[in-house]
């Protein structure tokens, strides 16, 4: 089966993220925008017209005081009619491609320890598990441990 068409399309800042219904993405009350955040719509052209299937983001996260030391971690939602087709395979494999293509070295992903669909997706996309953050996040209905996961670029030398 062919992978299907997918593009990713700059999401401005005024522009809203397209609404996804998940038990992953109630956050109640936000208070701030992460530092570095930008967005993007994943749009699929299935009879040829580009429908909004769902949203990518990524935002930077550091590890020290130096640009080396920055990485990327980056989120996705998917409307649920879009989810188990493959697009969001598509989307995070191209979405990390793209950023390491600007040098970013260090790709990284959180997902709740409950979200075993987005921890295929993150193995299929070549990124490896590294533990579990403790209480790291909080949403509408209280804290929760997220499975931490990371994806870096294969240099020489």
């Amino acid at each position: 089966m062919p992978a299907p068409v997918v593009r990713l399309s700059v999401l401005n800042a005024d522009q809203p993220t397209p609404l996804v219904e998940s038990r992953f993405d109630q956050w109640g009350e936000t208070t701030h925008r992460p530092e570095g955040l930008e967005r993007w719509a994943i749009e699929l052209d299935p009879s040829g017209e580009w429908v909004i299937a769902g949203s990518v983001s990524a935002h930077q996260v550091w590890y020290g005081p130096n640009q080396g030391s920055m990485a990327i971690n980056i989120g996705i939602s998917l409307r649920p009619e879009f989810r188990g087709s493959g697009i969001a395979q598509v989307a995070v494999c191209d979405l990390v491609a793209q950023l390491h293509d600007r040098g970013i070295a260090r790709v990284e992903a959180s997902t709740d320890v409950d979200n075993t669909p987005a921890q295929r997706l993150l193995s299929r996309c070549g990124f490896t598990y590294e533990g579990v953050a403790h209480g790291a996040q909080v949403r509408a209905d209280g804290r929760h441990d997220l499975q931490i996961w990371s994806h870096l670029q294969v240099t020489n030398g």
